[in-house]
């Protein structure tokens, strides 16, 4: 390879790394370039699986900051690059490495942070962001029902209240009415009244 396309090799590479929220690095050797093609299309849009030469990956992770250890750049080496959900990225490594065994994971990189191929696989083992944002809209529709429900109690309380009060007024007045237009014998203060000679 000239320098010139190591040196344009490396730049992607670091580019890489400083644009996407993870980077995970397997071990692909034994696989066959059909089933690295259904490990990319797996992944998805999101990630971009890359087969990397260790030596141009060395510099690159140096350069971008991303604490990769020589020790684990060496073998056939192939990273995911991940610009969107580090789940998902992780559960489709993890279950692909689940049905194809020689696809090793050896660490990975999450926003500032190194990963261990356990660290990764408790990663996999999360809810992607998705069903996370999708649990945590449920809880807070639940809450705003019951929200609603307990404002709504008090106030409908005290409107079948008021309409109780304004009956019960009602029948006292139609009672005191009924009862005056049958007694013509008491005055209007209520005082009977002395009978007439």
């Amino acid at each position: 390879m000239a320098r010139a396309d190591k040196a344009a090799a490396v730049a992607e590479l670091t580019d890489d790394f400083r644009s996407s929220s993870a980077a995970l690095l397997t071990e692909y050797r034994g696989l066959s370039v059909a089933q690295i093609t259904e490990l990319r299309r797996i992944l998805g849009s999101g990630t971009k699986y890359a087969v990397v030469k260790n030596t141009l990956t060395k510099i690159a992770a140096r350069e971008a900051g991303v604490p990769f250890g020589d020790d684990l750049l060496v073998g056939p080496s192939a990273i995911a690059f991940v610009a969107g959900d580090p789940v998902e990225a992780a559960k489709g490594l993890r279950d692909f490495a689940r049905t194809h065994p020689l696809l090793v994971i050896k660490a990975g990189y999450l926003e500032g942070r190194s990963l261990s191929a356990d660290e990764i696989r408790k990663l996999a083992d999360l809810d992607s962001r998705e069903v996370l944002l999708s649990k945590l809209a449920g809880a807070m529709k639940a809450s705003l029902s019951q929200a609603a429900a307990l404002f709504q109690a008090p106030l409908s309380q005290a409107a079948r209240t008021i309409e109780a009060l304004r009956q019960k007024t009602a029948e006292t007045a139609t009672d005191a009415s009924a009862s005056a237009a049958a007694d013509p014998q008491e005055s209007e203060d209520g005082q009977p009244q002395a009978a007439s000679e």
